[in-house]
């Protein structure tokens, strides 16, 4: 018989035992970090942990589209081995403290250092990559903490073993810093221009052995044990000697505050050289963060196409804050926190569509500390970010677009936001004309004066006429539709928090999509005091009107108020006919400028994320089996578990985020309302795990191939004839249970109250 403490601790072990089988499961073994490394995905395969600061990975391109996170799977060369990546972004940066093994002579030229490899001597996984160097014979691992990296270098037996430090890689360097300031320690800084144009990187380097001898390099011409150096093109090397499989391990801090921070960083996140351990903690966290979503199929691709792309939903935003609540702010000044997390890279154009409402849902704490980092870059710089990176605005892409990340965040329950602050900032930002902008930074350094121009009429003429005259703005067709968006979540915040005369502005505005909507072709067209401009082709791309798009892909963004939209349009049975059109019309496009429009059905651009909803629209017009057909068919063609296995830029998240959303089977068609558009799941049974404690289940009954359609759903056991989810449905917890077939039920969803709705009440 047990005893008392022995009952207790059986009965303890019982319920925890499900627990225990739940925390084993290693999601991390289904994540490919090769997927979207090819065509122009734009990914990195590299070491990183979830939204770590470190992103450690092989440099195999310096320039070029297809080079801007520094690796392109086509490629057989390495340079070497950098603490920074971006992930599927379509402009270049990053690439800094960069590491390279060698044997030999030192050689300080890329040229001379680089090595060749072979793709069968390539792995990587979820917190780990690594590669055999041909021309030194080295065999290269990697792994990462938040904000350290560990690097394994297996040398041959040599008396000169070296490690090359480049800080010229990549971005130009505006000035910094190397020391050698021990037998085994190198520290110092870069500061950088690219993208972002005053990027502050700080290191630490110690290596698990002494090296006997060591120098700096100034543009090349090296400095034989020189241990302090400063300026531009900066390089540093060490040497060792080595036996034959001799290991030499280099564990390196990074910070954008300073050296004691990057060697505090490095202190309590990696205070050893064990590598295993690194590397097993960081397959730890990654499961902790993969197992938000527990999924089950039948096929093992589907399971690694799903993994990888929550994967690539966890790379960005990243910390940019040390181990002490350091960090670098706006005002580019160093500022201090312990009340949240501070974060970089948002890349808010893309990633607040997928992104950000997924995150909304399974990351509730981290979403907090978003809203709480975009809030105090206001303080610090004067508007919510755009485009941010490392510090810097980079003013890139439309909209204010941290306006409905803070919105949706808000009236989902999330706590620690300072309303009445968020608030203002968000008004500040849809109201600040050039003149504004130019006070907040001096100069605007991506804006000519002609564009300055142009940005203070552009704003200037839709706050006073309620839409961008073409003339006075590059994108004014699109930027009329997402301003008014914009708008529109500014009305939904002040609405929740009882500001009535914010409400009655903003809700105005968020009808202004209007003033550019043509009735007589059905299109959104650019337009002046005078009427609409002649030439119209809705097949052309444009930069001057949309924003890497053309009329076919910007006319249906009009999340805040699809009503609205089709009955400017005919009503329901036109405005499918619409899109009926625009996925079966030709692929081509015409102009320039097109190189983002990409994974085309008809004039439908997966690609690109203006088109990211479109295929849920299907749902408002009570039409939902076509919603049901199109995205399975998104995700069967464009999503493939191979290297170039993603339809575009995968957008620092944005493109999985997709994805995870599709495969689950709904999708946040107006992040800022409450409902989700049900698609078609591509996964058997997927359980979201809450922050609450509670789980959400979907399941999809005989989920074959060929049935990609719903003839009945249940949802917590009850009969559901909804095409759409409540958020509260979600948070709740339950299941939602789906019947497929082959064949489409088109009665279902389409019934009055059936069908999600989205609609301007004012």
């Amino acid at each position: 018989m047990l005893k008392p403490h022995s009952l207790k601790k059986a009965i303890l072990l019982f319920l925890l035992f499900p627990l225990f089988l739940f925390s084993q499961k290693d999601f991390s073994a289904y994540v490919n970090p090769f997927i979207g490394t090819g065509g122009h995905g734009h990914t990195f395969p590299g070491a990183t942990v979830p939204f770590g600061m470190v992103q450690l990975s092989p440099d195999t391109r310096l320039t070029g589209w297809d080079g801007c996170s520094g690796y392109h799977y086509s490629d057989k060369k390495i340079y070497g081995f950098s603490y920074t990546h971006l992930s599927g972004t379509g402009c270049s940066d990053y690439g800094d403290v960069m590491l390279m093994p060698t044997v030999g002579k030192v050689q300080l030229s890329n040229k001379n250092y680089a090595s060749t490899f072979k793709k069968e001597n390539e792995k990587a996984s979820a917190g780990y990559y690594a590669v055999y160097l041909d021309k030194p014979n080295v065999h290269v691992e990697l792994t990462t903490t938040t904000r350290t990296g560990l690097h394994k270098y297996t040398f041959p037996k040599s008396n000169s073993s070296n490690v090359i430090l480049d800080l010229t890689h990549r971005d130009k360097a505006k000035k910094g810093e190397i020391n050698i300031t021990g037998n085994n320690e190198l520290s110092g800084y870069r500061i950088s221009t690219a993208w972002a144009s005053n990027q502050h990187l700080y290191f630490v380097i110690q290596f698990s052995k002494p090296f006997k001898k060591f120098g700096t390099a100034k543009a090349d011409a090296k400095s034989k044990g020189s241990k302090h150096l400063r300026g531009s093109f900066l390089k540093a090397y060490v040497q060792f000697e080595t036996e034959e499989d001799e290991v030499i391990y280099a564990r390196v801090g990074i910070s954008a505050v300073s050296i004691e921070g990057a060697r505090k960083n490095l202190e309590v996140e990696q205070p050893t050289f064990d590598f295993e351990m690194i590397k097993t903690d960081a397959v730890k966290l990654w499961n902790k963060e993969l197992g938000k979503i527990e999924v089950e199929s039948d096929s093992e691709n589907d399971k690694r196409i799903f993994y990888t792309a929550l994967y690539h939903s966890m790379i960005a935003p990243n910390v940019y804050q040390d181990v002490d609540g350091k960090y670098r702010g706006r005002d580019l000044q160093v500022h201090e926190t312990k009340d949240y997390t501070n974060y970089t890279v948002f890349s808010l154009w893309d990633t607040y569509r997928a992104l950000h409402p997924l995150l909304t849902i399974i990351d509730r704490k981290r979403t907090s500390d978003f809203v709480n980092t975009f809030i105090t870059q206001y303080k610090e710089g004067g508007l919510l970010p755009i485009w941010e990176l490392s510090a810097n605005e980079t003013y890139c892409m439309i909209g204010y677009h941290a306006v409905p990340v803070i919105t949706d965040a808000y009236l989902k329950g999330i706590a620690g936001i300072n309303a009445a602050l968020a608030l203002q900032a968000m008004q500040k930002s849809a109201e600040t004309d050039e003149r504004e902008l130019r006070a907040i930074k001096k100069p605007l350094t991506i804006l000519s004066a002609v564009s300055l121009y142009r940005y203070k009429k552009g704003m200037s003429h839709y706050f006073k006429n309620g839409y961008i005259k073409n003339s006075f703005m590059s994108g004014s067709v699109a930027k009329t539709l997402e301003f008014a968006y914009d708008d529109w979540c500014i009305a939904k915040m002040a609405a929740a928090m009882d500001s009535t005369s914010v409400y009655d502005k903003f809700i105005n505005r968020a009808a202004n999509y209007k003033n550019v909507y043509d009735p007589s072709t059905g299109f959104m067209r650019a337009r002046t005091k005078r009427g609409f401009i002649g030439g119209f082709d809705p097949y052309k791309a444009s930069l001057t009107i949309y924003c890497e798009a053309n009329a076919w892909q910007y006319s249906p963004y009009v999340p805040q108020d699809i009503s609205g939209l089709m009955k400017l349009s005919g009503g329901k049975e036109r405005y499918s006919q619409f899109l009926d059109s625009l996925f079966h019309t030709t692929s081509k496009v015409k102009g320039l400028h097109t190189q983002d429009i990409s994974g085309m059905i008809g004039q439908y651009a997966h690609g690109n994320e203006p088109s990211h909803h479109v295929a849920y629209m299907y749902d408002y017009t009570g039409q939902a089996w076509k919603t049901q057909e199109m995205t399975r068919r998104i995700m069967s063609e464009f999503y493939l578990n191979k290297p170039d296995g993603l339809p575009g830029n995968e957008d620092c998240g944005q493109m999985s985020a997709w994805y995870v959303f599709s495969a689950l089977g709904f999708y946040p068609v107006c992040p800022g309302s409450d409902h989700y558009a049900i698609g078609s799941p591509m996964v058997d049974k997927a359980t979201i795990h809450l922050e609450n404690g509670k789980s959400f289940t979907v399941t999809a009954n005989n989920n074959q191939k060929e049935n990609v359609y719903i003839s009945s759903a249940k949802l917590n056991g009850a009969n559901y004839t909804k095409s759409y989810l409540s958020y509260t449905d979600i948070a709740n917890g339950g299941t939602l249970e789906l019947s497929m077939s082959a064949e489409p039920n088109n009665n279902w969803g389409s019934a009055e109250g059936d069908v999600p709705v989205t609609k301007i009440e004012n």
